[in-house]
């Protein structure tokens, strides 16, 4: 429990290492060089890719296993990162969280009804809650993933880049703010002493 409490706090402060990277370089791009806020965005895009593929790389090798909700984050920032560059358009990178929050709040919303949940599979061998409990910190985080992807949504269509990216960073601390706040619901729903862990929604860019 230990070491993987360890693993995960490493890994946390890796990703957001790779975020504050990520909006150092635009800061840089757009204030210092005076470039507009779609060619900072692209520009910003290089360290977004680098820093995806360190955090998976460090994941990797301080766990010895690519977990799956950072394996699907680094994947989605790596693949619309790429795709940014390629075609130039930062329009991609900010629809990234879109889509990957919007498919995240299908699975867990969806897994409902059938009363398979996800989060139980990928972490009951680290928490033992009743499934009450793993009912409904699906269905807390399928409705953060929809309000992020839905927010997101708005965000970008209807601001400035300068925002979306101050968006970005902001939600990063909502996200783990989020995760701590599971901790008290995981707490009135174990089954055994456990210290539960924050289980954070965005590990990712």
């Amino acid at each position: 429990m230990a070491e993987n409490r360890t693993g995960s706090n490493i890994r946390q402060a890796v990703d957001f290492g790779a975020l504050v990277a990520f909006m150092v370089a635009y800061a840089v791009n757009r204030f210092v060089r005076g470039l507009d806020g779609q060619e900072a965005l692209v520009q910003a895009t290089w360290v977004l890719v680098g820093a995806s593929l360190l955090a998976l790389i460090v994941g990797w090798i301080v766990e010895r296993r690519l977990a799956p909700l950072p394996l699907l984050t680094g994947g989605f920032a790596l693949l619309f990162g790429v795709l940014t560059l390629v075609f130039h358009d930062p329009t991609l990178l900010k629809i990234k969280l879109t889509i990957q929050n919007g498919l995240l709040a299908i699975v867990l919303l969806g897994s409902l009804p059938l009363r398979k949940y996800p989060f139980k599979y990928l972490l009951g061998e680290a928490i033992k809650i009743t499934d009450i409990g793993w009912r409904g910190l699906t269905l807390r985080y399928g409705l953060y993933f929809a309000a992020v992807a839905i927010i997101n949504e708005v965000v970008w269509r209807t601001q400035s880049d300068d925002t979306w990216v101050a968006f970005r960073g902001g939600l990063w601390i909502a996200s783990a703010a989020f995760g701590i706040w599971q901790v008290f619901f995981i707490m009135k729903h174990m089954i055994k002493d456990e210290e539960p862990e924050p289980v954070s929604p965005d590990t990712g860019l």
